[in-house]
Protein backbone atom coordinates (compact mmCIF):
# COMPACT_ATOMS: atom_id res chain seq x y z
CA UNK A 1 0.00 0.00 0.00
CA UNK A 2 1.53 3.29 -1.04
CA UNK A 3 2.01 5.97 1.57
CA UNK A 4 0.06 9.21 1.14
CA UNK A 5 2.03 12.30 0.30
CA UNK A 6 2.68 14.52 3.35
CA UNK A 7 0.54 17.60 3.57
CA UNK A 8 2.22 20.68 2.20
CA UNK A 9 2.82 23.56 4.51
CA UNK A 10 1.15 26.45 2.73
CA UNK A 11 2.31 28.87 5.37
CA UNK A 12 5.86 28.70 4.03
CA UNK A 13 4.55 30.14 0.76
CA UNK A 14 2.77 33.02 2.44
CA UNK A 15 4.47 36.33 1.64
CA UNK A 16 5.99 38.32 4.46
CA UNK A 17 3.53 41.11 3.66
CA UNK A 18 0.57 41.02 1.33
CA UNK A 19 0.89 43.69 -1.31
CA UNK A 20 -0.90 45.01 -4.34
CA UNK A 21 -3.12 42.30 -5.88
CA UNK A 22 -2.46 39.86 -3.01
CA UNK A 23 -4.41 42.00 -0.52
CA UNK A 24 -7.77 40.37 0.17
CA UNK A 25 -9.75 43.07 1.98
CA UNK A 26 -12.38 45.09 0.12
CA UNK A 27 -11.69 48.22 2.12
CA UNK A 28 -8.39 49.37 3.66
CA UNK A 29 -7.13 52.21 5.78
CA UNK A 30 -4.36 53.89 3.79
CA UNK A 31 -1.16 55.63 4.86
CA UNK A 32 0.94 57.41 2.28
CA UNK A 33 4.72 57.21 1.89
CA UNK A 34 5.19 59.79 4.69
CA UNK A 35 2.86 57.78 7.01
CA UNK A 36 0.12 60.40 6.74
CA UNK A 37 -3.38 58.94 7.02
CA UNK A 38 -5.44 59.14 3.85
CA UNK A 39 -8.50 57.50 5.42
CA UNK A 40 -10.54 54.41 4.57
CA UNK A 41 -11.10 53.66 0.90
CA UNK A 42 -11.87 50.74 -1.35
CA UNK A 43 -9.00 48.44 -2.25
CA UNK A 44 -9.34 49.40 -5.93
CA UNK A 45 -9.00 53.10 -5.12
CA UNK A 46 -5.99 52.45 -2.91
CA UNK A 47 -4.32 50.36 -5.62
CA UNK A 48 -4.97 53.05 -8.19
CA UNK A 49 -3.44 55.69 -5.90
CA UNK A 50 -0.33 53.54 -5.43
CA UNK A 51 -0.01 53.02 -9.20
CA UNK A 52 -0.22 56.74 -9.86
CA UNK A 53 2.67 57.29 -7.45
CA UNK A 54 4.65 54.42 -8.98
CA UNK A 55 4.73 52.64 -5.61
CA UNK A 56 3.32 49.53 -3.93
CA UNK A 57 0.35 49.07 -1.62
CA UNK A 58 1.62 47.02 1.35
CA UNK A 59 -0.55 45.56 4.10
CA UNK A 60 1.15 46.45 7.39
CA UNK A 61 -1.61 45.64 9.91
CA UNK A 62 -3.68 42.75 8.53
CA UNK A 63 -5.61 42.16 11.76
CA UNK A 64 -6.93 45.70 12.02
CA UNK A 65 -10.50 46.48 10.95
CA UNK A 66 -10.19 47.53 8.21
CA UNK A 67 -6.60 46.38 7.49
CA UNK A 68 -3.99 49.12 7.38
CA UNK A 69 -1.95 49.51 4.20
CA UNK A 70 0.93 51.78 3.31
CA UNK A 71 1.87 53.22 -0.05
CA UNK A 72 5.62 52.60 -0.23
CA UNK A 73 8.49 51.34 -2.30
CA UNK A 74 8.40 47.69 -1.19
CA UNK A 75 12.15 47.13 -1.49
CA UNK A 76 12.88 50.19 0.62
CA UNK A 77 10.16 49.12 3.07
CA UNK A 78 11.82 45.71 3.59
CA UNK A 79 15.23 47.34 4.03
CA UNK A 80 13.97 49.74 6.70
CA UNK A 81 12.11 46.93 8.49
CA UNK A 82 15.24 44.76 8.58
CA UNK A 83 17.28 47.72 9.84
CA UNK A 84 14.83 48.35 12.69
CA UNK A 85 14.90 44.67 13.65
CA UNK A 86 18.71 44.69 13.70
CA UNK A 87 18.83 47.84 15.84
CA UNK A 88 16.30 46.36 18.25
CA UNK A 89 18.37 43.19 18.58
CA UNK A 90 21.49 45.29 19.11
CA UNK A 91 19.81 47.21 21.94
CA UNK A 92 18.68 43.99 23.59
CA UNK A 93 22.19 42.54 23.34
CA UNK A 94 23.69 45.78 24.55
CA UNK A 95 21.58 45.58 27.68
CA UNK A 96 23.45 42.42 28.67
CA UNK A 97 26.44 42.80 30.93
CA UNK A 98 29.43 40.58 31.57
CA UNK A 99 31.50 40.84 34.73
CA UNK A 100 35.25 40.40 34.91
CA UNK A 101 37.08 40.20 38.22
CA UNK A 102 40.65 41.34 38.68
CA UNK A 103 42.91 42.00 41.66
CA UNK A 104 45.23 44.80 42.64
CA UNK A 105 48.17 42.40 42.33
CA UNK A 106 47.13 40.84 39.02
CA UNK A 107 49.95 39.61 36.79
CA UNK A 108 50.42 41.65 33.57
CA UNK A 109 49.81 38.54 31.44
CA UNK A 110 46.59 37.73 33.30
CA UNK A 111 45.48 41.35 32.91
CA UNK A 112 46.05 41.04 29.17
CA UNK A 113 43.87 37.92 29.07
CA UNK A 114 41.10 39.81 30.89
CA UNK A 115 41.43 42.68 28.41
CA UNK A 116 41.08 40.22 25.50
CA UNK A 117 37.89 38.81 27.04
CA UNK A 118 36.52 42.33 27.51
CA UNK A 119 37.24 43.17 23.86
CA UNK A 120 35.23 40.14 22.74
CA UNK A 121 32.28 41.12 24.92
CA UNK A 122 32.35 44.73 23.71
CA UNK A 123 32.54 43.59 20.09
CA UNK A 124 29.39 41.55 20.79
CA UNK A 125 27.69 44.79 21.94
CA UNK A 126 27.75 43.78 25.60
CA UNK A 127 28.63 45.98 28.53
CA UNK A 128 31.51 44.95 30.75
CA UNK A 129 31.68 45.43 34.50
CA UNK A 130 35.19 45.17 35.89
CA UNK A 131 35.35 44.52 39.60
CA UNK A 132 38.45 44.71 41.75
CA UNK A 133 38.24 43.48 45.35
CA UNK A 134 40.77 44.72 47.87
CA UNK A 135 42.01 41.98 50.17
CA UNK A 136 43.85 42.22 53.46
CA UNK A 137 46.52 44.92 53.52
CA UNK A 138 45.57 46.01 49.96
CA UNK A 139 42.81 48.09 51.54
CA UNK A 140 45.46 50.42 52.91
CA UNK A 141 46.75 51.16 49.38
CA UNK A 142 43.64 51.58 47.28
CA UNK A 143 45.44 53.88 44.87
CA UNK A 144 47.13 50.77 43.42
CA UNK A 145 43.73 49.26 42.63
CA UNK A 146 42.55 52.48 41.00
CA UNK A 147 45.67 52.47 38.81
CA UNK A 148 44.96 48.89 37.71
CA UNK A 149 41.32 49.58 36.82
CA UNK A 150 42.20 52.80 34.98
CA UNK A 151 44.85 50.89 33.03
CA UNK A 152 42.24 48.26 32.16
CA UNK A 153 39.76 50.89 30.94
CA UNK A 154 42.45 52.67 28.92
CA UNK A 155 43.38 49.41 27.17
CA UNK A 156 39.78 49.15 25.92
CA UNK A 157 39.51 52.74 24.62
CA UNK A 158 39.21 51.62 20.98
CA UNK A 159 36.25 49.37 21.80
CA UNK A 160 34.38 50.97 24.70
CA UNK A 161 34.36 53.73 27.25
CA UNK A 162 33.61 53.85 30.96
CA UNK A 163 30.17 55.13 31.89
CA UNK A 164 31.78 56.89 34.87
CA UNK A 165 35.16 56.97 36.64
CA UNK A 166 35.92 53.88 38.76
CA UNK A 167 34.23 54.09 42.16
CA UNK A 168 34.09 52.16 45.38
CA UNK A 169 31.04 50.09 46.27
CA UNK A 170 31.39 49.56 49.99
CA UNK A 171 34.81 49.26 51.59
CA UNK A 172 36.29 46.48 49.48
CA UNK A 173 34.99 46.56 45.88
CA UNK A 174 36.15 48.93 43.15
CA UNK A 175 33.91 48.92 40.07
CA UNK A 176 33.77 50.38 36.58
CA UNK A 177 31.19 49.76 33.84
CA UNK A 178 32.37 49.95 30.22
CA UNK A 179 29.87 50.37 27.38
CA UNK A 180 30.67 49.40 23.77
CA UNK A 181 31.32 52.19 21.30
CA UNK A 182 28.97 52.47 18.30
CA UNK A 183 30.01 50.02 15.59
CA UNK A 184 31.01 52.77 13.19
CA UNK A 185 33.39 54.22 15.78
CA UNK A 186 34.66 50.95 17.22
CA UNK A 187 37.86 49.20 16.20
CA UNK A 188 37.48 45.89 14.41
CA UNK A 189 37.54 42.73 16.47
CA UNK A 190 41.18 41.59 16.38
CA UNK A 191 40.06 37.94 16.35
CA UNK A 192 37.44 38.35 13.64
CA UNK A 193 33.66 38.08 13.71
CA UNK A 194 33.79 34.31 14.19
CA UNK A 195 35.31 34.81 17.63
CA UNK A 196 32.87 37.36 18.98
CA UNK A 197 30.90 34.93 21.13
CA UNK A 198 33.18 33.70 23.88
CA UNK A 199 32.42 31.97 27.12
CA UNK A 200 32.37 34.13 30.18
CA UNK A 201 35.59 33.48 32.12
CA UNK A 202 35.41 32.02 35.56
CA UNK A 203 35.81 34.47 38.45
CA UNK A 204 39.28 34.74 39.92
CA UNK A 205 39.87 31.98 42.44
CA UNK A 206 41.57 34.20 44.95
CA UNK A 207 42.23 33.33 48.61
CA UNK A 208 40.22 34.91 51.35
CA UNK A 209 41.47 38.03 53.10
CA UNK A 210 44.86 37.78 54.73
CA UNK A 211 44.56 37.57 58.53
CA UNK A 212 45.30 40.72 60.46
CA UNK A 213 48.63 41.07 62.26
CA UNK A 214 46.97 40.63 65.66
CA UNK A 215 45.53 37.29 64.55
CA UNK A 216 48.93 36.11 63.33
CA UNK A 217 50.60 37.03 66.61
CA UNK A 218 47.92 35.24 68.55
CA UNK A 219 48.56 32.04 66.59
CA UNK A 220 52.34 32.26 67.09
CA UNK A 221 52.24 33.04 70.84
CA UNK A 222 49.52 30.98 72.52
CA UNK A 223 49.08 31.55 76.19
CA UNK A 224 51.18 29.18 78.36
CA UNK A 225 49.12 26.76 80.45
CA UNK A 226 48.93 27.52 84.15
CA UNK A 227 51.44 25.57 86.31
Amino acid sequence: MSRPFPARNNRSREPLHRRNGKIRAREVRVLDETKQQLGVMSLNDALQLARVKGLDLVEVAPNAVPPVCRIVDYGKFLYEEAKRAKESQSRQTGSKMKELQISASIDPHDLGVKVDHAIQFLCADMKVRVKLRFRGRQRAHKEIGFDVVNKFVKALAAYGQADAPPKMLGERDLNAVISPLPRNKRAKNPKGEAHIHVEEPEPDDEPEDEPEDSEIEAEKSPESPAV
